[in-house]
């Protein structure tokens, strides 16, 4: 899987904001102008440290667009996370996050999912009201077992407390020297 220790994929409609939201993890960077659609998806990765261990993680933003759905289910094979993303401010962005929740459950059950409301800057400048109450969010996000959390790409809002919290729910593989190490140990007490 490239450089990266684990997959996360960003999965959402169209427009929902999650190419904002992978640029301002990564190169912390936010440009009003829209951008262009995202074709298939596009790939990142940053360097973080997670329960002591440093680790990179690959983040793949995938198309929202209908007709590159059975696209996006190639991209998120192996993903050890999904951040399922929504605009706070358009419903039908969240009843169709629900329906990527059902279809990620599908193919990659083991894959845990995140839900992150995105565009909490247009509520607080009060550009657009909420269209989606958090107590619905947070019930919904409890029954699926999903963390939740209110981002803002053009303030940055959480977005570095979402990645954190992704990589450090997941797990990682032991590292080759902590493998040996381990296996040494077994030998010097006589153990399996």
């Amino acid at each position: 899987m490239s450089t990266a220790d684990f997959k996360v994929v960003l999965l959402g409609s169209e427009d929902v904001g999650k190419t904002s939201l992978m640029k301002r993890y990564v190169s912390d960077r936010y440009h009003s102008r829209p951008h262009n659609n995202t074709i298939g998806a596009a790939f990142s990765s940053k360097k973080i440290t997670s329960r002591g261990r440093d680790i990179v993680i690959g983040i793949w933003d995938t198309a929202g667009s209908e007709r590159y759905y059975a696209m996006s289910q190639l991209y998120y094979r192996d993903a050890k996370a999904a951040v399922v993303c929504f605009d706070l401010t358009e419903r039908v962005t969240f009843d169709r996050a629900k329906q990527w929740v059902t279809e990620l459950r599908n193919q990659e059950e083991n894959c845990k999912i995140f839900l992150c409301g995105t565009k909490k800057d247009v509520i607080d400048e009060g550009i657009k009201p909420r269209a989606v109450p958090p107590e619905k969010v947070l019930q919904y996000s409890k029954g699926i077992g999903a963390q939740f959390l209110e981002t803002s790409s053009k303030t940055g809002e959480n977005i570095g407390a979402l990645f954190q919290i992704v990589a450090d729910s997941c797990e990682l593989p032991m590292q080759k020297q902590e493998t040996i190490q381990l296996q040494t140990l077994k030998k010097k007490n006589n153990c399996c």
